[in-house]
């Protein structure tokens, strides 16, 4: 199994910069409320000098929605909603320790961070346009089709685990209690990104080996090097 983004997004958003995870042995009964203070301080000092629309590393992801025919303010990436609601109320809610901790990192980088429970995925997963064939599954039970275009997380059974790049990520693959085996997916497109991704991906590797005892496999992939073995 492997996970990539398309020749075709490498080649209409050159200034991307994916930091990849692999992590095993998550467990539900991980404490993580100290780590998750820490990036949540972070993320505090930050939204106090500005707002997080005012970020570059949100600015760019505005960007890129324009250009893929989407209102930034309508369709917000993962990183702008989480600092959107933590400006407001100062806290997230807690959903399971390893989801927490990531949007906790999320927060403090303000790059967009998915987590993919890989025993729902199929053969790969690729980042790339929608044919039109895919599912996707909402967190609610309903079934949706991307459009044709759309940027996607698809698998090898047509699945499309996120709709709208880093805008909403699938049910079908969500952490849960049975979670065992997981990608963590950090992307970024801000100027600064190729020197700050592995600060992320060693922070979340900290947090895991902090957590869980884990001893995670990670890389920043590029164009030249577009591919992660899971």
């Amino acid at each position: 199994m492997q996970f990539r983004h398309s020749a075709e997004i490498w080649r209409d958003f050159p200034g991307l910069v994916p930091g990849v995870l692999l992590a095993e042995g998550i467990t539900k009964d991980a404490e993580v409320g100290a780590l998750i203070a820490e990036f949540h301080a972070v993320a505090e000092a930050r939204l106090a000098q500005a707002q997080e629309g005012e970020l570059p590393e949100i600015q760019a992801w505005r960007r890129a929605f324009s250009r893929m025919g989407l209102k930034p303010t309508q369709y917000r990436c993962a990183a702008e909603s989480l600092l959107r609601r933590f400006r407001k109320e100062r806290s997230l809610p807690r959903i399971h320790p390893l989801i927490d901790l990531c949007n906790a990192v999320s927060l403090a980088f303000a790059v967009p961070v998915a987590v993919f429970d890989l025993a729902r995925i199929v053969d790969q997963l690729e980042v790339r346009y929608a044919t039109g064939k895919e599912s996707y599954l909402t967190f609610s039970g309903e079934v949706e089709h991307p459009a044709v275009g759309e940027i996607i997380f698809a698998d090898g059974a047509e699945q499309a685990h996120a709709r709208r790049w880093t805008n909403r990520q699938s049910g079908r693959s969500a952490v849960r209690e049975s979670t065992a085996r997981v990608l963590i997916v950090a992307e970024a497109l801000h100027e600064s990104a190729a020197a700050e991704m592995p600060h992320l991906l060693s922070a979340l590797s900290d947090g895991l080996g902090a957590a869980w005892s884990a001893a995670p496999r990670s890389t920043v992939l590029s164009a030249a090097a577009p591919r992660f073995a899971c």
